[in-house]
Order: C-alpha cells, then structure tokens, then sequence
C-alpha cells in the first residue's frame, strides 16, 4: 500500500527532528516570518498581464515594512515572486518550488488558467492555502475537474464567469444593428475549449440570444495563418467576431483579415483587446474594437487595503511607471488585499488550516468589488462585475469607454457602442 505524504506530513516530521535535535542547545531568538508565494507570466506570450506586478508588489512590500498584526503578534510578510513563463508546466514547476522549497504559508496566482490551473493543482495536492483570480471561473475549477457538490479544500478563486463575459458581450452587440451572426476565434488551450463548450460554454448562451454561431474549431496558439478561419466567417456572412486569443495571435489575425478584405461591423476579443499596448501597435485598425472590461479608473470601488479609489490606483501607477493603466492593475491589487485581510484574521498562521479557514470566511470590500467566498456559483469561488468597454483613439492614444452595463447599472456608462468604421 502506498501512502501519501503531503508537504505539512513532511513538516510536521521535520519539526519533530529538529526539535529533538535542538534539545540541550540554547535557543536563538528568531522573527516571526509569513511567506506569500506569487506566481505570474512576467514573460512569454502573457508578460503583458503582469506589467503591473511590480508596482503592486512594492505598495504592499513599503505598506507592510514593520510587519503585520496577527492574533495579537507582529510577523515580517515576505513576498516570493516566481515566473511562470507563460507555460503551465513551468508554473506547476515554480509552484512546487515555493511549496516544497520555500515553504510558503500561502501561494497567489494569477493571469489565465494557463498559471491559475496548476498552481492551484499543487496548492490542493500539498495543501497550502491558495488564492487566485484572472481567469473565468469556468475555465479554473472545471478546467481542474472541480466537482460542484464538493469543490476543493485548499483553493479560492475570484473573477468573472463565462455567463458574464456572454452577457456583456451581447449587451453590447445588441446596441448595433447587426445580423446576429457570429464567428468566434478560440484556440486550442483552456481558454479556448471553455468558451466553446457546447454545454458550458458560449453557444447556448449565444442561441438563448438568438444569434448564429460560425466556430471553424480550435486553432493552435501563435499560429500565422487564419485563412481558414476567415473564409469560413466570409461564407457565412459573419459580421461579429469574438474571441479568447493572446495578443499575437490577434495582431496576425486583423492583419490577415484586411488582406483579406474581410470587413467585420463588431469586433470582440478578451485577453489581446484587453491592453492598451495591443491596441497602440494596431494604429487605426485598434479603433472600436470591443472587449469586456474587468476593472477601469471608473470603477466605483475602493481597495480596503490603503484606501485608494479606483481612479487614484490607476494615477498612482501612471506617475510612478510612465505606462497607462489596465486591467490586471486591479486584480493584482485585489489579490493582495485579499490575502492580506485573510492573514489579519488567522487565528494560527503557523497552521495552514487556520489560513484556508480565514480565507474560506472572507467577507470583503475589494478595489474590484466585494469578494465573499460563500457566495459563489461553485463552493470557493466569489464572482466580480464584469461591463462592456470599447476603445477610441485619442491624440494617437487608445481609451477605454465603458458602453455596455446592462448586470451592474451601479458601474456607469461613459460612451455609446460604435460600429467599426462609423
């Protein structure tokens, strides 16, 4: 019979040994340390969500410098940052190392399923407390074979779902005239295959809404031919398209369908249309191009952290970088403050169970909304707002207006929906 050993068992045997070792040596005084664990695409095809990493990493490292108040005594917060390469087997890589190696108290991460999945896999294997976002809940608990009757005991995530991505999205078709026909863009990956799912995915959701899904299949990531792709969307008379795609691949697609002459009234897309960068690289085409919008300036939310506006987190970027703000700013943000607010509440932070139940307990005002654990669709998940955005080019410069707010009125309009070339 084999018997599973998990990183506490190790511990805890580890502990034993030293202790007796220990016995008759004076004591050294030593401070009282959290370790946080925080994996992310600082390179690879996905580094552009986590351009804001360093700023939010410092805010918390400056903010907590004299240590954090926990059950009545002072610990130092150290932060450990591994790249994750925009690869899932290098983030299961790192995610071992600062569990087995570093023996964090706590793993973040953060940036698609691609980083999400497996280090929240090697959290719940080892069980270490861990926390994610920025990844459609769909494509991370069933992406990881979650069970909705049992969920996981180790792993909490908090973003958006794929009915809201749908809703907003078609919220924002439905204020053009349009002939309902869609054509979608989804690779080979986890993103890719959730949003296509026939069951959970975007095409009830489509055909509840009464339009027309064109999906040629799933095309493999960083490909530099969409001819086929384009002319099955020209056959069937396609005048929206969406997506799920990296910046790339979306750069390699528009250019081709221009070529093409494939002229879209709609265009919609998340993760490359998510970034200002991508649409500066387009020029004119990055004009009225359409994406959801997870977090903006114009959020009406305020970090519980250090009390920072939406508006005055995105400026304090701005100045301290030189770079416009995006999206991932504020999840960043929120994914600290979340583990933070856990952390003051532990009763035990030296008992990793004591961790996971304080986050399990979470009942909090984010920078990206309110985040409650007990509230979600599956058991660990806290779903965020999702709206409409669609961009302009002002003095050479994209902004993001938001135009569609039809499941959160309380995050106001600032622009009307536009058609490509109009």
């Amino acid at each position: 019979m084999t018997t599973k050993i998990t990183r506490r068992d190790f511990g805890r045997g580890a502990a034993a040994i030293a202790g007796a070792a220990a016995l008759g040596t004076p004591a050294l005084a030593a401070n009282k340390k959290i370790k946080i664990g925080f994996v992310s695409p600082q390179t690879g095809p996905l580094a552009v969500f986590a351009e804001s990493d360093a700023f939010v990493l410092n805010q918390f490292q400056t903010a907590l410098a004299g240590g954090l108040e926990i059950a009545g005594e002072t610990y130092d917060i150290e932060f450990i940052v591994k790249d994750s390469q925009s690869s899932s087997n290098r983030a299961s890589t790192v995610a071992q190392e600062l569990i087995l190696d570093e023996e964090v108290n706590l793993i973040l991460a953060t940036s698609t399923p691609d980083t999400t999945n497996p280090v929240a896999d090697q959290a719940e294997l080892n069980e270490v407390p861990c926390i994610t976002n920025d990844t459609p809940w769909q494509p991370h608990f069933f992406g990881r074979q979650g069970d909705p009757s049992k969920g996981f005991d180790w792993t909490f995530h908090f973003f958006w779902g794929l009915e809201d991505i749908a809703s907003a999205n078609i919220g924002t078709w439905d204020q053009v005239a349009t002939n309902k026909v869609v054509g979608a863009l989804w690779p080979n990956d986890p993103d890719g295959n959730a949003f296509g799912d026939p069951e959970r995915g975007y095409p009830p959701l489509l055909e509840a809404r009464g339009y027309t899904l064109v999906d040629p299949g799933r095309y493999q990531i960083l490909s530099d031919d969409f001819s086929a792709q384009i002319s099955a969307f020209k056959a069937a008379g396609v005048e929206i398209v969406t997506g799920v795609v990296p910046p790339p691949d979306f750069t390699t697609f528009w250019l081709q369908a221009a070529q093409q002459d494939f002229h879209p009234k709609v265009v919609t897309f998340g993760k490359a249309l998510e970034f200002p960068q991508v649409i500066s690289s387009l020029g004119d085409r990055g004009e009225a191009l359409t994406t959801e919008l997870w977090w903006s300036p114009n959020h009406p939310f305020s970090s519980g952290f250090n009390g920072q506006t939406s508006a005055e987190l995105a400026a304090a970027y701005e100045e301290a970088t030189g770079n416009v703000w995006t999206m991932p700013l504020g999840f960043k943000h929120s994914l600290f403050e979340i583990a933070i607010d856990a952390l003051r509440r532990t009763e035990d932070p030296s008992d990793p169970a004591s961790i996971r139940d304080a986050i399990a307990a979470t009942d909090y005002a984010s920078i990206v909304g309110p985040i409650n654990f007990q509230t979600g669709p599956v058991p660990n998940i806290s779903k965020t707002p999702l709206v409409g955005g669609q961009w302009r080019i002002v003095d050479g410069k994209p902004v993001i207006d938001i135009v569609e707010n039809g499941d959160h009125p309380n995050i106001a309009k600032t622009a009307d929906v536009r058609l490509i070339g109009n």
